[in-house]
C-alpha cells in the first residue's frame, strides 16, 4: 500500500477512529493490534480489507481466518454491514484455521480426506485405539489405567487436542526415552498419550496420509506438512493481505501454517487480539506470539493499540484499567452500572441473583437480557434452585444443568435405586446418563459393550435398574457401588434425604473416586464442593428421600420447559469469550472461587476480565459479606476511585458525539427492542453497538428510547 495520508475507503455508518485509521492504513508487513474487549476488532479488520479492496485489490487475493465458525461468519457480515459491495464481499476468503487447512490439504493431495465433524464422532476410533493399547501394554509398563466411560474419554479428547495444538505429540522419541518417560515429559496422563499415537496410528495408511480427520486434525496434518516437507509451501494458496481475528487463540499449530502463508513475497498481515483475554492455555493459547514470536521471526512488525471499546460505558472501562493495569477507554456516552451486593452462605447468593433480576425487570428491562456467568459447576446449585423458586425460567448449555452433572446423576441414581423409582425421570438421555454415571463412580469392572447394553436396556426399562448391579457388571469381587447400594437399601422412602445420601457418600469414598476419576485436581475439587453443595441442598430442604426425589424430578422439568422470552441465561465465565450480554451476573466472587484455588493465577485474572467486560448495561457483583472471604478482584477494580473520572468520560463522549454528528439521535434501545426500532426506521451503529435516528426523521415515535 503506498499514499497513506488518507484512506480511500470509507465506511458507511461509522466514523473510524484515530486508531482504526492508522491501523485501516497500516504500513508494516506484520501489524498486528492489541485490542481491549469491545474494541471493535472485527469492525477494524474490515475496514483493513475495505482499504485494500478500495486500493484495487482483487478479494481473491484477500484473507481472513478465524478460530470459530461463529466468528467466521461475523466478519463475513461486518464486510457487508461497513458498506463493502457484497461481490467483493463474498468474494473475499473468510474461514477458520480448520476449514482453510482442510482445503489446503485437499489440494495438495488431490482429493477429500472423510471428516469427523464433531468431537463425539472421535469416540468409535478412540475406543479403538484404547484397546489397542491394552493389548500392547498392559502388564508391559506401570501405572496403566485404561478406562472407557464418558469422562475418560473426554479427558483423552482434551488431552490429545491439547498435544496436537502445540505440536508436541511428535516431540518427544518415543524409542529413545520410552513411553512412559515420555508421556511424564508431556505432562500427559500415560493412558491419554498412548491412546493418542494409537489415534494417530488409526488414522494413517500404509503411506502415512490419512483416512480421515476429526475436529482440528486438518490444522495439525497441515502444521505437520509444513514443518516436515517445507517445500509444501510453496503449493499454498498465495494472498497478498491476511487478516486473523482473536489472535490471542492462536496456537502453535496455527502459527505454523500463519507462518507459511507469510513467507510468501508481497503478503501482508494484520491481526488483532486481546492477551489479556488468553484462557485457553491447555489448548496450546499463548499472548506469547503476539507479544514476541511474530517480531523474532518476521522482523518488520509493529504494534498498535485499540484501546477504545464501544460495548460498555465509561464505569466499566475505566474498572477494567484498573484491574489489568493498561489504558482501557469507552467511546460511549452510557453509563455502564456496577453494582455489587453481599450475601452470607449460598442459599443467600441464590437469592441475591433473583434481587437482580427482579431489579432489572423493574426498571424496564427484559428478562432476558440477565446471564448468570459462574466460574464453575457447583455453583449452579444454589443459582438454578433460587430462579426455581421463584419461578423464573432459565435455561442453560445442553446437559450442563447441575442436576445432569455427573456427581449429582450418580446421586440421583443411588436414589432411584433405594425407591425403585427411575421411571419418574422422563427423559430417556437423562436415564443413559444416570446408568453412566453409576458405573464411573462406581468403579465396577464393566466392558464398554457391557456399559452400553445396560444404558441401553434400562433408558427402555426403567424398572431394569433394581438389578443394575449383579445383571451388567461385573460382581466377581468387592466393590464400593455393591456397599453403597445395600446401604441406600436399608433406609426407607421416609428416611431424611441427607441422611441417605451422607450415608451413600460415605459407603461410596466419593470424594476420593472423584479424585480418581477426574485427572485434573481442580475439576476433582469442583466435583467435591458440587457433592457438597448437593447434600447441604438436600438438608436444607428438610424433606424425605421420597419428597427430595419428587422435587428434584419436578425441578428437571421446570428447567426443560421450552419458553420463547423471559428466561435467564445460565453460562460459564470460559464459555462467554467473544459474547455479550446486557446484563451481566457474577456470582461466588469470593476467595477461593474466583480466582479458583488450583487454578493458573494468570489465566484466572484473564477469565475475569472476559467474564465482566460481557456486560454492556449493568454489572452486578456477588460477594461474602466477611470482606476477609470476598475475592480480590472486587479491590483491584478500585470501583470508588474512578466513579468521577467516569462521569467526565461520559461528558465528553456525550459531546464528542453532537459535534460529529449533531443531528443523529441515539437510541438507549436494547437488544430485544431492536427489531421495534428497526422496524420505524432506526439504524444501527456497528462500532458504538446503538441504534440511531438519521436527521429529518420524526422524533416522536422514538421518544421512549431517546437519550437525554
Amino acid at each position: 500500500m503506498t499514499d497513506t495520508a488518507a484512506p480511500r475507503f470509507h465506511p458507511q455508518g461509522l466514523i473510524p477512529t484515530a486508531e482504526q485509521s492508522a491501523i485501516q492504513l497500516a504500513q508494516n508487513r506484520i501489524s498486528l493490534v492489541a485490542a481491549n474487549a469491545g474494541a471493535a476488532k472485527t469492525t477494524t479488520l474490515a475496514l483493513r480489507i475495505g482499504e485494500a479492496l478500495a486500493r484495487r485489490l482483487p478479494p481473491e487475493q484477500v484473507l481472513a481466518l478465524t478460530f470459530t465458525p461463529e466468528a467466521r461468519d461475523v466478519l463475513r457480515q461486518r464486510l457487508l454491514d461497513i458498506g463493502i459491495p457484497y461481490s467483493l464481499a463474498t468474494a473475499v476468503r473468510v474461514a477458520t484455521f480448520e476449514d482453510f487447512a482442510q482445503q489446503a490439504l485437499a489440494e495438495l493431495e488431490h482429493g477429500d480426506t472423510p471428516r469427523l465433524h464433531h468431537l463425539r464422532d472421535m469416540k468409535p476410533w478412540l475406543l479403538e485405539a484404547l484397546r489397542r493399547v491394552g493389548e500392547r501394554y498392559l502388564g508391559k509398563v506401570e501405572y496403566l489405567d485404561i478406562r472407557t466411560h464418558n469422562i475418560a474419554l473426554s479427558q483423552a479428547i482434551d488431552a490429545q487436542l491439547a498435544l496436537k495444538a502445540t505440536m508436541l505429540l511428535d516431540s518427544v522419541d518415543v524409542e529413545y526415552v520410552g513411553v512412559e518417560e515420555a508421556a511424564e515429559i508431556l505432562k500427559t496422563p500415560l493412558a491419554d498419550y498412548l491412546a493418542a499415537l494409537e489415534y494417530e496410528t488409526l488414522r494413517s495408511d500404509s503411506d502415512g496420509s490419512a483416512q480421515f480427520r476429526g475436529p482440528y486434525d486438518a490444522t495439525y496434518d497441515l502444521a505437520k506438512l509444513l514443518a516436515q516437507s517445507p517445500d509444501a509451501a510453496h503449493e499454498l494458496p498465495r494472498y497478498r493481505v491476511v487478516v486473523c481475528d482473536e489472535l490471542h487463540d492462536l496456537n502453535e499449530a496455527g502459527y505454523r501454517i500463519l507462518s507459511a502463508l507469510l513467507a510468501q513475497p508481497e503478503c501482508w498481515f494484520v491481526g488483532a487480539g486481546d492477551k489479556d483475554q488468553v484462557i485457553h492455555s491447555k489448548l496450546g493459547a499463548s499472548g506469547e506470539f503476539m507479544e514476541s514470536r511474530f517480531a523474532r521471526d518476521f522482523g518488520n512488525t509493529r504494534q498498535y493499540p485499540l484501546t477504545i471499546t464501544w460495548r460498555h460505558g465509561p464505569h466499566l472501562a475505566l474498572a477494567m484499567a484498573e484491574f489489568k493495569a493498561k489504558a482501557v477507554q469507552s467511546g460511549l456516552p452510557l453509563h455502564t452500572e456496577i453494582r455489587q451486593a453481599q450475601y452470607a452462605d449460598a442459599t443467600q447468593c441464590g437469592e441475591k441473583i433473583v434481587a437482580a433480576i427482579k431489579a432489572w425487570k423493574k426498571d424496564g428491562y427484559p428478562i432476558d437480557g440477565c446471564t448468570v456467568l459462574l466460574r464453575d459447576r457447583h455453583q449452579a446449585i444454589a443459582v438454578e434452585q433460587a430462579l426455581m423458586h421463584a419461578k423464573i425460567g432459565y435455561r442453560t448449555p445442553p446437559m450442563a444443568g447441575y442436576l445432569q452433572r455427573d456427581e449429582i446423576l450418580f446421586l440421583r441414581g443411588m436414589m432411584a435405586i433405594a425407591l425403585k423409582d427411575l421411571a419418574a425421570v422422563k427423559s430417556q438421555d437423562v436415564r443413559m446418563a444416570i446408568v453412566e454415571a453409576l458405573a464411573v463412580f462406581g468403579e465396577a469392572g464393566h466392558s464398554h459393550e457391557q456399559l452400553e447394553q445396560a444404558k441401553r436396556d434400562i433408558a427402555k426399562h426403567p424398572q431394569l435398574l433394581d438389578g443394575f448391579y449383579g445383571r451388567y457388571l461385573d460382581s466377581g469381587h468387592a466393590s464400593p457401588i455393591k456397599a453403597a447400594i445395600d446401604c441406600a437399601a436399608a433406609f426407607g422412602p421416609d428416611s431424611p434425604a441427607h441422611e441417605v445420601l451422607r450415608a451413600v457418600c460415605d459407603a461410596m469414598h466419593l470424594e476420593l473416586a472423584a479424585r480418581r476419576i477426574f485427572v485434573r485436581p481442580h475439576d476433582a475439587q469442583a466435583v467435591a464442593k458440587s457433592i457438597s453443595g448437593f447434600l447441604a441442598a438436600a438438608e436444607r430442604s428438610n424433606l424425605t428421600l421420597a419428597g427430595f426425589w419428587q422435587e428434584l424430578n419436578a425441578a428437571e422439568a421446570f428447567a426443560g420447559r421450552k419458553r420463547e422470552k423471559d428466561v435467564v441465561t445460565i453460562d460459564y465465565a470460559v464459555n462467554a469469550k467473544g459474547k455479550e450480554y446486557e446484563h451481566v451476573i457474577l456470582p461466588f466472587m469470593e476467595a477461593g472461587e474466583f480466582p479458583a484455588a488450583l487454578a493458573d493465577g494468570r489465566e484466572e485474572d484473564n477469565l475475569f476480565y472476559v467474564a465482566a467486560t460481557r456486560a454492556k448495561m449493568r454489572l452486578t457483583l456477588l460477594a461474602p459479606e466477611e470482606a476477609e472471604r470476598r475475592s480480590p478482584y472486587l479491590a483491584r477494580l478500585r470501583l470508588n476511585a474512578i466513579g468521577a473520572a467516569a462521569e467526565q468520560a461520559i461528558a465528553r463522549n456525550e459531546a464528542a458525539a453532537q459535534e460529529q454528528m449533531p443531528a443523529r439521535h441515539y437510541l438507549s434501545a436494547t437488544i430485544h427492542e431492536a427489531q421495534q426500532v428497526k422496524a420505524l426506521g432506526a439504524k444501527f451503529d456497528w462500532p458504538r453497538k446503538a441504534w440511531y435516528v438519521e436527521p429529518g426523521m420524526d422524533l416522536e415515535p422514538f421518544r421512549r428510547w431517546l437519550r437525554h
